[in-house]
């Protein structure tokens, strides 16, 4: 019993000693512990652990400043007692985040960064897709739960620092390496051996290491106030604006040849359709195609104006590219990796080509195969200033891709027309988004018999990825045949705008590709009414100021300056006044304005038919039918405003099942609504319905209508859901105009 318990006591004194070692030289630990979660990092996030090696060996000063802000974030731990539950906890912080950029990257090209945890919502209505699967969701559920079990128990099981805390001693400690950091960092900054701006974000990231990376965009966000920024700078720059407008238009009326309107006085429409993953597959070097897989596009491009067009984003971040071309903003004064929609753009409105063209009384309208609620759309267009948007859950989508991931683009055409006849007495400006062409694409053989063949490729599973991609381009291709002929046969002027929002999600290099530049892409146009070829390589901010000022229309403080120049984006005083008219319109006091806002948000309708409620019929099996129109798979039926399990049959009929139309009860109310994500509703049934138990035993009975309130749940509406506008108000609205 005594040598047991002399062993005892020895193994304490051991691990009382080892503990005052760690202690004394804890900083010394912290600096090499840096370093190995650094490196870690890297081998997670290049998933590579040669990469990494490289990393390290031609970026010493970048791999040990990462390690220097590792370093910083464990100073925190001297300010608790529980300094090994700390350390581990700022480790798996790191650490997952490393991970979770690797993972990413094997999914797009831009790496992760802060503004992507604001789109984590947006991810999870991705679930059961190439995207994102059901299984991936449930193992990262699984393993975030032990994880935080472990912690749990550590909190509460693990060692305690023994010693005098010396609070003051480890504030100060704290302090001093946030100054140092701050310093460390301006003097890397100011010498070039760390970027402050990073033109491509993914070169940035492999450049200079994850963390700094993802610490740039989470200390980097929003715009900074341009150092010349005042009132007396803003009017100069309108005041150069307007003078370069004024010469101009005395040009342009010379020109008696030039027409913008259609035989009934009405401005042309402006249809711009975004392209998702849309790139020419014949500018890839080492792509071998059985045919041209876009000769629609080529047809386009050959006898209208087209042209190269740079994006700010590569492989995913479309939100980005469609912001540049709805504002004319340049997101490259805005910090690294942000996503406007997911920031500013949630609580500030926004002049955006479909509030300028409202002022020249266009109908302005959204169109997209894809949900609501994704990249905060439904909110971001309301800031933007349109009209009505019609997403997938107002539409009736039937037809999917060979993988089911992503609705086929046919349907666009169809509800973009909706769109157009929507508004007959007025000219429209339609924006669609396209969805077909959406990554990820399978490794694995998908199409036995493709339409286009492809080789080339390294390996036979990015073959039949490039394949895959491909054919689905193709199908994209014919998408823009259909909408053109639809459009050629109405008797109204259009200007159409096709544009790839960046390259797809496969890996590309700037050597890759004859344009030498994988922030590039291509836009073509069509116009029925003769507008003059005029070629040019563009930025996504350009173009819609380039192929408007074409068509005679000039409205906008963003749209004019851009048309007031020439388009020259290396010009550093063009860049300064487009930095300091997107800062006052966005950050500051908008001296553009005169201090009136001329461009509120608009109240946003979704979609634009109106959806009804006939009539209910009992089942043979107990179910009861509920007949209307304009249903979809997002379909629900509200019973007295509740949500009910609902089962769509077609757009005109949905089933409520036999155990929950058996809870019915004389005097309860039923409609219908458009649901999106997190049971926004964003459309209601013009009228509802009143149940009578006795009535729904007869066959074909029509119930007793009556108008639908407008109140629609608000305790289950995202916060940034627009507010609804009832047929009257919009109405009213249109007159207005």
């Amino acid at each position: 019993m005594k040598t047991i318990f002399q062993h005892k006591c020895a193994a304490k004194r051991d691990y009382s000693r080892q503990i005052a070692f760690f202690n004394r030289y804890s900083i010394l630990f912290h600096a090499l512990l840096a370093c190995a979660l650094v490196f870690i990092i890297e081998v997670c996030s290049r998933r590579s652990f040669i990469d990494a090696c490289v990393f390290l060996g031609g970026h010493a000063f970048a791999f040990f400043f990462n390690a220097l802000i590792i370093f910083f974030t464990m100073s925190i731990v001297y300010l608790f007692r529980r300094r090994l539950l700390m350390r581990i906890i700022i480790s798996c912080i790191w650490l997952l985040l490393g991970i979770i950029n690797g993972c990413v990257l094997s999914q797009r090209v831009t790496p992760f960064g802060y503004t992507d945890l604001k789109c984590i919502s947006d991810l999870l209505t991705m679930t059961n897709t190439q995207y994102f699967t059901k299984t991936q969701e449930i193992c990262v559920i699984i393993l975030l739960a032990i994880l935080v079990v472990f912690l749990v128990i550590l909190a509460l099981k693990g060692p305690k620092f023994q010693g005098h805390p010396h609070k003051i001693r480890a504030l100060c400690f704290c302090a001093g390496m946030g100054v140092i950091m701050s310093a460390a960092t301006t003097m890397a900054q100011n010498s070039e051996q760390m970027a402050s701006y990073f033109s491509n974000i993914a070169q940035g990231y492999s450049d200079y290491g994850f963390v700094y990376g993802f610490s740039s965009s989470v200390m980097d966000r929003g715009m900074s106030k341009p150092d010349d920024y005042s009132e007396t700078r803003i009017r100069e720059i309108r005041q150069t604006v307007a003078q370069a407008r004024s010469e101009a238009s005395s040009y342009q009326l010379a020109e008696s040849d030039k027409v913008v309107s259609d035989s009934k006085g009405k401005q042309p429409n402006v249809i711009c359709v975004l392209l998702e993953s849309f790139m020419d597959p014949t500018e890839i070097n080492f792509l071998n195609l059985s045919k041209d897989p876009i000769p629609n596009f080529r047809a386009l491009s050959d006898n209208f104006t087209s042209g190269y067009l740079t994006v700010p984003v590569v492989g995913a971040g479309t939100a980005n590219s469609e912001f540049e071309v709805l504002t004319g903003m340049n997101l490259r004064f805005f910090g690294t990796g942000e996503y406007p929609y997911k920031t500013v753009l949630k609580e500030t409105d926004c002049e955006s080509i479909a509030s300028d063209l409202s002022k020249l009384g266009y109908g302005t309208h959204v169109v997209h195969n894809n949900g609501g609620n994704f990249y905060s759309r439904a909110n971001a267009f309301s800031q933007f200033g349109f009209d009505t948007f019609t997403s997938k859950e107002l539409m009736n989508i039937q037809e999917y891709t060979p993988l089911g991931s992503w609705p086929t683009d046919d349907i666009l055409i169809g509800e973009t027309e909706k769109a157009l006849d929507s508004t007959p007495n007025q000219s429209d400006f339609v924006y669609t988004i396209t969805v077909q062409g959406h990554g990820s694409y399978p490794e694995e053989k998908i199409l036995t018999n493709p339409e286009i063949r492809v080789s080339g490729a390294e390996t036979e599973e990015k073959n039949n990825q490039w394949e895959y991609y491909v054919n689905q381009i193709h199908e994209v291709d014919k998408f823009i045949k259909n909408l053109t002929d639809m459009l050629s046969k109405r008797d109204e002027n259009t200007i159409l705008v096709l544009f790839g929002d960046h390259l797809p999600t496969l890996g590309l290099a700037d050597e890759d590709l004859k344009s030498g530049d994988i922030f590039k892409t291509k836009y073509a146009t069509w116009n029925n009414f003769g507008l003059e070829q005029k070629d040019a390589d563009l930025t996504a901010y350009q173009l819609l100021a380039y192929t408007t000022e074409q068509a005679g229309l000039h409205e906008g403080t963003i749209f004019t300056y851009h048309q007031a120049g020439e388009y020259e984006t290396d010009d550093t005083q063009y860049q300064n006044d487009l930095e300091n008219l997107q800062y006052d319109l966005l950050y500051g006091e908008r001296y553009c304005y005169d201090g009136a806002n001329p461009y509120p948000a608009s109240d946003l309708q979704m979609g634009v038919d109106e959806t009804h409620v006939s009539r209910y019929e009992k089942n043979p099996d107990g179910s009861l039918s509920i007949f209307g129109d304009h249903f979809t798979n997002w379909s629900r039926i509200y019973v007295n405003d509740e949500k009910i399990s609902t089962r769509f049959v077609s757009d005109t009929q949905l089933i409520l099942s036999a155990e929950n139309a058996a809870d019915l009860e004389s005097g309860d109310t039923i409609k219908v609504c458009q649901v999106g994500s997190s049971n926004t509703i964003f459309r209601t049934t013009e009228n509802a319905l009143m149940y009578y138990a006795a009535d729904a035993a007869a066959e074909n009975t029509v119930a007793e209508e009556f108008d639908a309130e407008t109140k629609t749940d608000a305790d289950t509406e995202e916060k940034d859901q627009p507010k609804k506008t009832s047929k009257s108000k919009n109405t009213q609205k249109k007159n207005k105009r």
